[in-house]
């Protein structure tokens, strides 16, 4: 049998090193160092960034059209909905061999799609609640003035011969934005719309925050929480005002109307 080489019976021969107390040590403290680090570094991870989640929109709600639905945060679930009724009856008797007058309505209505889903309001100087209409740059958040049910955002009614009557009146073609509150799984979010008006009231855009309980600025299309950047969404050219906003037009100047700042 031939005689082993000399490396071969070093292969045979190894046996694990030991080290040096003092090396020993050492790298078991690196080791724990290295541990602690990564510990760390994973307790500074932070949760997702607060973001705004906008959607531009150009969706008419048509006089006695369908009910117009939108979706905040796009589950296939639609949080808010609109309706615009008009109407006209020969209501209004008159003496004599005089026709009688034919009365005539209109309004914009918002409402809660979902259980839970409140719309921002205001009160009006007859004590009704409207919905809320705010100029860019508004806080929507918890502590404002939310209400779960239907609420008027426009309302006109009289006949051919006088003003009639204006209820809850948004203050211009370009309209405003109206504050949101949606429920989702149990957690509350909060966002806006922003609703043009004219001859056909129109949706021109919405938005959210994307983290339970934060509060979002009206008109904010990106950014964290209310620290974003107010950015107006682009408005539509105001068209001219359709027969039944000739009435609004003989109303909009009764100063009995009280407009609050915002949500309170």
């Amino acid at each position: 049998m031939p005689a082993k080489t000399e490396n071969e019976n070093l292969g045979n021969n190894r046996r694990p090193a030991q080290l040096a107390p003092h090396v020993d040590k050492g790298l078991f403290g690196y080791a724990a160092a290295a541990s602690a680090a990564g510990v760390s570094l994973l307790a500074m991870v932070q949760p997702a960034e607060a973001k705004i989640i906008f959607t531009p929109a150009n969706i008419p709600i048509t006089i006695n059209g369908p009910v117009v639905s939108i979706d905040l945060n796009h589950d296939g679930i639609p949080d808010f909905s609109f309706y615009n009724a008009s109407g006209m009856f020969a209501a209004r008797r008159r003496t004599g061999d005089r026709p009688n007058l034919g009365f005539n309505f209109q309004v914009l209505y918002a409402l809660p799609a979902q259980p839970g889903n409140q719309i921002g309001a205001i009160t009006s100087f007859t004590k009704g609640q409207c919905a809320a209409e705010l100029s860019p740059g508004r806080k929507v958040g918890p502590g404002k003035n939310f209400q779960p049910n239907q609420l008027e955002m426009f309302g006109i009614s009289g006949d051919y011969t006088s003003p009639g009557t204006l209820n809850c009146p948004w203050q211009h073609n370009q309209g405003g934005f109206l504050g949101l509150l949606f429920v989702v799984n149990g957690e509350t979010f909060y966002g806006w719309a922003r609703v043009n008006l004219g001859t056909v009231p129109t949706i021109i855009g919405y938005a959210y925050e994307n983290v339970p309980n934060g509060t979002i600025l009206t008109g904010a299309t990106k950014g964290p929480d209310e620290h974003a950047a107010v950015s107006d969404p682009p408005v539509l050219p105001a068209p001219q005002p359709a027969s039944l906003g000739l009435l609004a037009h003989g109303a909009a100047g009764l100063a009995a109307w009280r407009r609050p700042e915002e949500m309170n």
